[in-house]
């Protein structure tokens, strides 16, 4: 049994965000953590894995060298293998050829009865939360998104699934991909142990000339060129001014529909 975790490694937003001169953001110049909603998902994987202990961890993502250290971290959380999904043939994939690409690379790793996927909801520097149900997709497999709560019991789990207005209980057989939220749990941190022992875990990269002959990855359907849509622009909003305080009195009231009135407000 395998719980794989899909984690994406994405600019720090909460700083300045750093633009190009062509509008597309520099995440060379930008500190990069860990995809929030994708934390959730490892805590997810590694709650259920304490529950099954003959079950392991595979923690994948697509990206470039650097992002081992966001996987040696989650190694260090308690994973017990990360794969890094890296290639040039791969840069410039929007979602549609990330899931292509993510999806070849789980088939490569071989999906039996029990093996569940976890995604997080979506990603902060895309907010399309399109990956994880495409994946599942591409690989034939039922998906639950929006998890609140996850029960396993043998080779069928059953999942709160988040709405805007309330929840609904669903039960899906394995294999099958699940997408999840916050409120699902809150991510451990990593270990002594974990911190010192890392390195002696597997680790592998996947290359295009791993994944070649898989039938889901092909040239046409990954990278900038497999890509049905890209990123027009990115800059950072323009920051809001100060607001203006008035006392809650009528000289303060009048003041202030004078005020709206004068910028044709009202």
């Amino acid at each position: 049994m395998k719980y794989i975790v899909c984690v994406k490694q994405v600019p720090d937003t909460s700083g300045k965000v750093a633009v190009k001169e062509d509008g597309t953001m520099d995440r060379s110049k930008m500190a990069t953590i860990i995809n929030p909603d994708d934390l959730n998902a490892v805590e997810a994987a590694l709650s259920l894995k304490d529950k099954n202990p003959d079950a392991k961890v595979v923690v994948v993502s697509m990206g470039p060298p650097p992002a081992a250290g966001m996987l040696h971290e989650i190694l260090a959380m308690g994973a017990d293998e990360a794969v890094l999904v890296s290639g040039r043939e791969f840069g410039g994939s929007d979602t549609f050829a990330t899931s292509q690409i993510l999806a070849g690379a789980i088939s490569h790793m071989g999906i039996e009865d029990g093996d569940v996927i976890f995604c997080g909801r979506q990603a902060i520097d895309g907010d399309t939360a399109q990956v994880g149900p495409q994946i599942a997709e591409k690989l034939g497999i039922p998906q639950v998104s929006y998890a609140a709560d996850i029960e396993q019991n043998g080779n069928i789990l059953k999942v709160k699934r988040a709405l805007e207005d309330g929840y609904m209980s669903i039960e899906v057989n394995t294999p099958c991909l699940i997408t999840c939220i916050k409120e699902l749990n809150t991510p451990r941190y990593m270990t002594v142990n974990g911190i010192l022992e890392f390195d002696k875990k597997p680790y592998t990269v996947y290359d295009f000339e791993t994944l070649k002959d898989e039938p889901l990855i092909e040239l046409d359907t990954i990278g900038l060129k497999g890509s049905p849509t890209n990123v027009y622009k990115s800059f950072s909003p323009p920051v809001k001014g100060a607001g203006k305080m008035i006392e809650a009195n009528e000289e303060g009231i009048s003041a202030m529909v004078k005020e709206l009135a004068e910028k044709h407000i009202i």
